[in-house]
């Protein structure tokens, strides 16, 4: 038999934000990617950040990897990765974006010339 939510430690949005819902910076999709910034002090972080943080200490993640780690609306997520850009505890940059592919011509031509030599 599941527990009702409100035993089964449900934390408000708006508790792990302080009531807001905006982040400081308007610059977070699902796609950005988020680094840890090594030897940044942990004491003075709540709970969810310092969750956030650990989870990006070693390697890059996704805000929706992140989200998904931890449980919480991406909007949220937002919010809580504003405030540790903000305090230097993270980095975020743009993903990598994608390569375009070269034209199938210019690969058939490299491949003419491989046989040739061959």
């Amino acid at each position: 038999m599941s527990r009702p939510r409100r035993e089964q430690g449900l934390v408000r949005p708006y508790v792990v934000t302080n009531g807001r819902s905006e982040p400081s910076r308007n610059t977070f999709d699902l796609v950005t990617l988020v680094l840890g910034v090594p030897d940044r002090p942990l004491p003075g972080l709540g709970p969810e950040h310092r969750r956030l943080v650990l989870l990006v200490r070693d390697g890059t993640l996704s805000l929706a990897e992140i989200a998904a780690h931890l449980r919480l609306p991406a909007s949220v997520c937002k919010v809580l990765l504003g405030d540790l850009v903000d305090s230097g505890h993270v980095i975020t940059r743009a993903p990598v974006p994608r390569a375009q592919l070269p034209a199938s011509q210019l690969l058939q031509e490299v491949l003419d010339g491989l046989r040739a030599r061959l």
